[in-house]
């Protein structure tokens, strides 16, 4: 399909011609595998800290963030400066593990914020440029150390897309990693909740790893996020985060942390593991550490570092101008107390999404961390889930009951946010979950902007729900 006359003389101008010649044109070329072009059908031109401006000349609040890849937003001054300087002084672009000094700048950046007493005895990998490879890197590490095959994953959990993460992944259509019961209040797969429902968690996990008879040999490693993010914005307490690595750590048992998406700040904490003190054996990062480009590595205790040359490899590992945007935003994270502010901002607008859950009934959970935030959208009507109610004497609240989670409900919420020029991702089990990520600079102004928009949409959309049955 070629580009008309007209649709070619309007592209400079913003029109409604240009939008939807882009859009049919897409829709001609691209995989049917395409996802968020499908729920958002919007063509960005210009983009600069939380707004996108689309072809249409419509502007937007966006809050999908490359799905938590921008923690600056969108074209930040720190991290085009950074990209010039790389482009302007003549360096190659891409070196695959050759050292550089602007590879030297980014790991010296990187192994300055990690949790304390990591940096001092740790190795890194650069892997291919998403997250998933470094996943799967990841998990060659730990099979390669302990001479061991399994795995250990949990319920819930989302680490890529590739063959390995995916089978450590809540979807996994086959058993080749044993799955472990992840905590959550809402939705407790043991009918409790809150401390007690981690606890039964907890003794389940210690359960399966001791008994001779439980059908899981000694695992090779736990891979775990310390907040769900594809699984329903669901942090991890940190009691039950510590108990993990007291268990994994009892029994020789590498625990992989997967930072992708909670990691420079996201959660309130510069890296999510951070609230709970803890310190894993392994570190997944990507998305945020390569400033808005393709960036990914693992970082591990020395220890582990048994594998031979090329045990893991990657063509486009050796991204510099990822790495110039990565140490650029790193350190403006860092220097900026962007996490400490992701914190304070993120608990005032839970709060704010809480009177929201408390007006609508359609809004069954609120819930995150920092500015990781996620809103459960149910169906009422349905009465609660009957599985799900636990014993009066165990102190469940039969009042907070869960009630069917309503994916038809939160795409119109979607739908009618996309319609208020705000952009969100839907996520969760069902894909009833309605998912915050801005950007860490995001102000109070916008972070109220945000809000109202979406209380709007949920207004908006209950009320074609209950109009139409």
């Amino acid at each position: 399909m070629a580009v008309t006359e007209s649709e070619a003389d309007s592209t400079h101008r913003g029109t409604p011609a240009v939008h939807e010649g882009i859009l049919r044109r897409q829709s001609a070329r691209e995989s049917a595998a395409r996802t968020y072009a499908r729920a958002l059908p919007i063509v960005p031109v210009r983009a600069r800290g939380l707004t996108i401006e689309g072809a249409d000349g419509r502007r937007y609040l966006d809050c999908l963030s490359g799905a938590g890849t921008l923690a600056l937003g969108h074209n930040h001054p720190v991290v085009l400066e950074a990209i010039r300087k790389v482009l302007d002084s003549g360096a190659p672009l891409s070196v695959l593990d050759l050292a550089t000094p602007v590879k030297d700048a980014f790991t010296t950046e990187l192994f300055r914020t990690l949790p304390a007493g990591f940096a001092d005895r740790a190795r890194v990998q650069f892997c291919g440029p998403a997250g998933t490879d470094a996943v799967e890197a990841a998990l060659k590490l730990v099979r390669a150390a302990t001479g061991r095959d399994g795995i250990l994953a949990f319920t819930g959990a989302y680490h890529g897309m590739t063959a390995g993460a995916l089978a450590a992944s809540g979807g996994a259509p086959d058993l080749r990693v044993g799955r472990l019961p992840y905590p959550q209040d809402y939705r407790c797969p043991f009918g409790v909740g809150g401390p007690r429902g981690a606890e039964l968690g907890a003794r389940w996990t210690e359960s399966v790893l001791d008994d001779p008879k439980s059908g899981v040999a000694r695992p090779a490693g736990m891979i775990l996020e310390p907040v769900q993010g594809e699984g329903g914005v669901i942090p991890a307490p940190d009691d039950w985060l510590r108990r993990m690595r007291r268990v994994t750590a009892d029994r020789s048992i590498p625990l992989i942390a997967d930072e992708v998406q909670t990691g420079v700040g996201r959660t309130g904490a510069f890296w999510a593991v951070d609230h709970s003190g803890i310190t894993p054996d392994v570190m997944v990062l990507s998305k945020a550490i390569g400033g808005s480009l393709p960036l990914a590595v693992v970082v591990y205790r020395e220890e582990l570092d048994v594998w031979p040359p090329g045990a893991h490899a990657g063509t486009f590992r050796g991204n510099q101008l990822a790495m110039a945007a990565g140490t650029a935003t790193l350190i403006h994270v860092r220097e900026n107390g962007l996490a400490e502010r992701a914190a304070t901002l993120g608990a005032r607008m839970l709060d704010q999404l809480r009177q929201l859950q408390h007006a609508f009934a359609c809004v069954g959970d609120v819930r995150g961390r920092g500015l990781m935030i996620g809103v459960e959208l149910v169906n009422p009507a349905a009465g609660p889930v009957p599985e799900a109610r636990g014993p009066e004497s165990d102190g469940w609240d039969s009042a907070a009951a869960p009630h069917p989670a309503d994916p038809e409900l939160a795409i119109a919420v979607q739908r009618e946010c996309l319609d208020r020029g705000l952009i969100v991702e839907l996520g969760g089990r069902h894909n009833s979950v309605v998912r915050l990520l801005p950007p860490l600079t995001i102000s109070d102004e916008q972070a109220s902007a945000v809000l109202d928009r979406l209380a709007d949409a949920v207004t908006a959309a209950s009320r074609d729900r209950q109009r139409t049955g």
